[in-house]
């Protein structure tokens, strides 16, 4: 790699979330699958729904894998490589036809995909890359490109289902995904040496930084976001349909949700420049659960399901910018990349019981409505873990080991 020759931080950023875009919107596009597969296979909503939850958690599992192999390889052959065999596990998908054929394919999905669009590998990048003056609202940035793929492929994959069939439209979410073999070439230069840099020298080690309840608690937060867009992103067509309405409004509310993350994530990113990241996620946790309450409370019209949309989608990855800034700031650069891959995983737990258990609710009660008060509960409790953070950083205030002079006391933070 040539160690003398950078690539512009915008370029990065850009980079990235173009390839979020790619990742997420076909992604975001399954639940638009989970009819139609089920028609045809007759698996049923259940053994669908936890295929497609054991793809969140895969996802989540995998991130870490894939930054340890990226640290080795390098970034450009681990997204080159999963770019292609994403696309060919998703050619594959027609072609399911039993429960462990399909819980095979989503997994290759899942692994593929998270090193295509891995957040912990690409906002990794990203702020290796950025000063910490802009690296909020460069993490913004890369948000925002999940929602751009959203906004294009949700009506664009709903158009080519009902236009040449749901076989037809995998093909071509298989064909989009090799568009990420070239901008993998994107990060083929080392970032340039400046101030950024010599921050990822300082940092919490991994292990100190696990033992601190500051991080759970920010990790538990966003165990409650996987919980809530991933439920959206699989049974929002399923709930659209149990209201009685045309097809064609999932697609819709797919490409909404995109576009008002686009103004969420950015908007987010941008916030927490100057402000506390604290108290925005607990101002976006709140929001949820206004947001569904007011969904369960209101008659399921065409315009009450886009305004959940427009709604739900400014908080949907708003939370994103401002859980990584939290992460950077409490405990270092230095294993960034690392925690994030923790978190993410802690995010696919959540998403893994949220697209399961709605499947579950589904089928025994005939709607999905017990998961909607549970995810009104889970939006108060995610406000409820930020309150007691202090975004001061915690680099150094773990407890000396007992091989130090100082005597031992157990692992903890430090209030501030």
């Amino acid at each position: 790699m040539n160690g003398t020759r950078h690539t512009p931080a915008i370029a990065v950023a850009l980079a990235a979330a173009t390839l979020m875009a790619l990742t997420m919107g076909s992604r975001s596009s399954f639940g638009l699958f989970v009819s139609p597969l089920n028609t045809a296979t007759g698996l049923g909503l259940v053994t669908i729904s936890f295929a497609a939850a054991l793809n969140h958690l895969l996802w989540g599992l995998a991130q870490p894998v894939v930054g340890l192999i990226a640290d080795r390889y390098g970034v450009v052959r681990v997204i080159a490589v999963g770019a292609l065999t994403f696309g060919a596990g998703t050619a594959l998908l027609p072609f399911v036809r039993t429960g462990p054929e399909l819980v095979m394919a989503l997994s290759l999905l899942a692994v593929t995909g998270a090193a295509v669009g891995s957040n912990g590998l690409l906002l990794g990048e990203v702020s290796r890359r950025v000063g910490p003056d802009r690296r909020g609202l460069a993490i913004g940035i890369v948000g925002a490109g999940g929602s751009v793929g959203q906004l294009l492929l949700g009506p664009g994959t709903q158009g080519m289902i009902s236009w040449a069939g749901w076989q037809a439209a995998l093909f071509g979410l298989a064909a989009l995904a090799l568009l990420a073999v070239p901008l993998a070439w994107v990060f083929r230069h080392r970032p340039s040496v400046d101030a950024t840099q010599a921050q990822t020298h300082d940092g919490m080690a991994v292990g100190e930084a696990l033992a601190t309840r500051d991080f759970w608690y920010i990790a538990g937060g966003f165990f409650v976001c996987g919980f809530h867009v991933s439920f959206l992103m699989s049974h929002m067509p399923g709930v659209i349909a149990a209201c009685g309405l045309p097809a064609d409004i999932s697609g819709w509310w797919i490409a909404i949700v995109g576009v008002c993350n686009i103004v969420g994530s950015i908007g987010a990113g941008a916030m927490i420049r100057r402000g506390s990241m604290r108290h925005a996620l607990m101002l976006l946790y709140a929001l949820r659960a206004v947001g569904v309450t007011l969904f369960l409370t209101l008659p399921k019209t065409e315009w009450v399901l886009l305004g959940f949309a427009g709604w739900m989608g400014l908080t949907y990855m708003a939370t994103l910018p401002p859980t990584a800034g939290l992460v950077g700031k409490l405990f270092g650069l230095r294993h960034m990349a690392t925690l994030l891959g923790v978190v993410m995983l802690v995010h696919q737990l959540g998403a893994f019981l949220g697209v399961w258990l709605g499947g579950i609710a589904m089928t025994i009660s005939g709607s999905y409505d017990w998961i909607w008060y549970g995810d009104i509960a889970l939006a108060l409790l995610a406000v409820a873990l930020h309150v007691p953070l202090r975004e001061q950083s915690l680099v150094g205030t773990v407890a000396p080991s007992r091989d130090t002079a100082a005597p031992a006391t157990p692992l903890r933070t430090v209030a501030a």
